[in-house]
């Protein structure tokens, strides 16, 4: 999650803007409460003589230190383009007032529509805002679009989500995510406990401190007491009501992305989207691996110039929904370039797309069905070479060649294709399938299997089984009956070619992604007419010659750092067969920086382990540890946080554990733990 600019002939650095920027420092933002936000802002130095749109992005990551670095590619670039560029720091991050109490709170909506109150009130502004972010600020992007702020006019929207329930760190087909549901909640606890800046601040900076270290809850305990789509995830769900967004919206992501499918939605729902997919992984498109980037920020500055000045820039020209189409490549953990072309389509769900069906039969894949009885048993250990849930595009992120996991699956295998086929929308699965316990999930994944024999994972998707009719209503199955489920993959833009096979691969597990059902689970799969994989096959379009040729990336010089110790990440499988057990140990120094503008020293260190025995889903243990320093000369800060999750038949049971140091003295410490009733997970 470091952002960090490598030396590369495909981005420059842009000095050269039309207007001269200043940056105002650590600005008091008032809440209606009285409460106050702080914000940095880059605009034009001549803006009050010449008033400019306001650009928003709205964080709780910090200002002054942990983004400060990334901020400063971005901001002063908008500014330089005729912007009011603004970082605001959310209630009880970095150093606004407050407690952060959970993500995307009303709350945070709320001092969002304040921020935009003032911001109006400004004599540099015209009235005219635009909010954009990625991740979390992606999110109340949308959510405070749906608000329908008359100031609002406009937002861009980056790796995030319509729905908090389907796409986001929490649940995936209504399953716990194990390798991020208790790892991003131990990020969030931990980054919440850092404290305010006391040149910024003031002496009230320990109180303050104290007061979130002991305060701040851990929120999973809040995630995983809503193991259903209820009123709590509908909530900040802009897909419960599409026309609160009446504003045009810029939806981009990459297809190493875990927010992909949400684009497709968006495209199909908001009257006036753009969509943007590229092969990114969870980040910027002007700075993300794997390559090719593009010149995002031109094409952020040509959305806004649009809507926030009346500026004919053409964007509206090209097609509005634009995709890059992957060239085959072997499975790697980490890819530094992906091959492939853009298309272009003016809006989805898209005639050139259309159902390819493929049924399951035996140990092969045929368009034509084939009625059989297959037992798919239980497997813990299926899942360590899945990669990571969400790809930040650090080393060793992506899933490795897949024949490591088919032998704790049950495979399916086309013959060799006859014909190039691009693959681009969201595939289906269909199964007709019974269960031996009451309790279950049923996980597919979709492998392009070279004719050199590796497999490359192309899409995935699970289900909990006992969500199969609704996530809002699970019930109870009933073991032996059949059930006609349907399991949706995540959305592909994938090019296989001549002489490549389809391949899927089915099981009643997926550790680490999925938290393990009670008891080992055997399915039975009936294949015939009822059980088939559904592909969107996508045909040439003439729109496709018109799609953007992307500038080279450029971003505004990034602010000058020592670095004081360097990154480092190692990500371990080991299986101990004596013991029967297996584990993930991910490991991340994110290194340690100091910023020269202001003297702070900033750094992280994260490691996870995953634990599992085989024929024992009650093993299943997911444990974070997190250390995090921020400090300037002698005034120094740390915190530890330990966060663990196990489960029995009936419970799940989280421990929670943070402790504070200044100066290497222990000054707080709070420990949480809680025992959650499982609720058919």
């Amino acid at each position: 999650m470091v952002f960090n600019i490598q030396d590369s002939d495909t981005r420059r650095v842009k000095t050269d803007f039309d207007r001269k920027v200043k940056k105002m420092e650590h600005v008091q933002i008032p809440m209606p409460d009285g409460k106050t936000l702080r914000a940095h802002i880059w605009l034009p130095e001549d803006a009050v003589e010449h008033p400019v749109p306001a650009l928003l992005e709205y964080l709780p990551y910090r200002k002054n230190d942990f983004t400060a670095i990334r901020d400063s590619a971005r901001h002063p670039y908008f500014a330089g383009h005729g912007y009011a560029s603004i970082r605001v720091d959310i209630r009880g991050s970095g150093d606004s007032d407050g407690i952060l109490l959970d993500e995307y709170l009303k709350q945070e909506q709320d001092d969002a529509l304040a921020v935009i109150d003032w911001i109006c009130d400004q004599p540099w502004s015209t009235g005219r805002v635009g909010m954009f972010g990625k991740s979390w600020g992606g999110f109340n992007s949308l959510q405070v679009a749906a608000r329908e702020h008359p100031a609002l006019q406009a937002i861009m929207t980056l790796c995030s989500t319509d729905d908090r329930y389907q796409d986001d760190v929490h649940y995936r087909g209504g399953n716990i995510l194990a390798s991020d549901m208790l790892w991003w909640a131990s990020t969030m606890f931990t980054y919440n406990a850092r404290p305010q800046d006391p040149a910024v601040i003031g002496d009230v900076w320990r109180d303050n401190w104290l007061e979130r270290v002991t305060d701040t809850p851990p929120f999973a305990i809040e995630w995983l007491s809503h193991q259903r789509r209820d009123d709590y995830w509908k909530h900040g769900s802009i897909n419960e009501d599409y026309s609160k967004v009446n504003i045009p919206v810029f939806a981009v992501g990459g297809w190493q992305d875990a927010y992909t499918d949400a684009i497709f939605r968006m495209m199909e729902h908001l009257p006036n989207a753009k969509g943007l997919i590229g092969p990114w992984a969870h980040e910027y498109p002007e700075v993300a691996t794997p390559e090719p980037t593009i010149g995002f920020l031109q094409e952020a500055v040509r959305f806004f110039d649009h809507w926030l000045k009346d500026t004919d820039t053409g964007m509206y020209e090209e097609p509005k929904f634009q995709a890059w189409i992957q060239e085959p490549e072997k499975p790697q953990v980490t890819y530094d370039r992906r091959p492939g072309r853009w298309i272009g389509m003016d809006h989805w769900p898209n005639d050139d797309v259309t159902s390819e069906k493929w049924y399951p039969s035996g140990q092969t894949l045929t368009e034509e069905s084939h009625e059989d009885t297959i037992l798919i048993p239980s497997v813990q250990e299926h899942g360590f070479y899945a990669g990571t849930f969400c790809p930040f595009g650090q080393p060793g992120d992506l899933p490795a060649d897949q024949r490591l996991e088919n032998g704790k699956a049950v495979v399916f295998t086309s013959e060799p294709l006859q014909e190039d086929v691009d693959y681009f929308g969201e595939p289906v699965f269909h199964a007709r399938l019974s269960a031996d316990e009451d309790n279950a999930m049923v996980v597919v994944r979709l492998m392009d299997k070279a004719p050199t024999g590796e497999s490359t994972l192309i899409s995935w998707g699970m289900l909990n089984l006992n969500h199969y009719k609704s996530h809002e209503h699970p019930e109870a199955l009933v073991p032996g009956d059949v059930y006609d489920v349907k399991v949706k993959l995540d959305s592909l833009g994938q090019k296989l070619t001549k002489g490549h096979r389809l391949e899927v691969a089915i099981a009643p597990t997926y550790w680490t992604k999925a938290w393990p059902s009670p008891k080992p689970v055997n399915l039975t799969l009936y294949t015939g007419e009822k059980t088939y994989l559904d592909l969107p096959v996508r045909h040439p379009n003439e729109r496709d010659k018109d799609v953007r040729v992307f500038d080279i990336a450029e971003t505004a010089p990034i602010i000058e750092r020592d670095v004081l110790r360097q990154e480092e990440r190692s990500l371990d499988i080991v299986h101990a067969p004596i013991d029967s057990t297996w584990q993930i140990i991910d490991y991340s120094d994110e290194g340690s920086r100091k910023l020269k503008h202001n003297g702070v020293e900033h750094g992280s260190i994260n490691k996870n382990v995953y634990t599992i025995k085989e024929n024992d889903p009650l093993s299943a243990t997911a444990e974070c540890f997190w250390e995090l320093t921020v400090g300037r000369d002698a005034w120094q800060t740390k915190v530890g946080t330990y966060s663990k999750m196990t489960s029995d038949e009936t419970n799940f049971y989280l421990t929670h554990t943070i402790k504070a140091y200044e100066n290497d003295q222990e000054v707080a410490s709070n420990k949480w733990e809680n025992t959650i009733p499982r609720d058919f997970n």
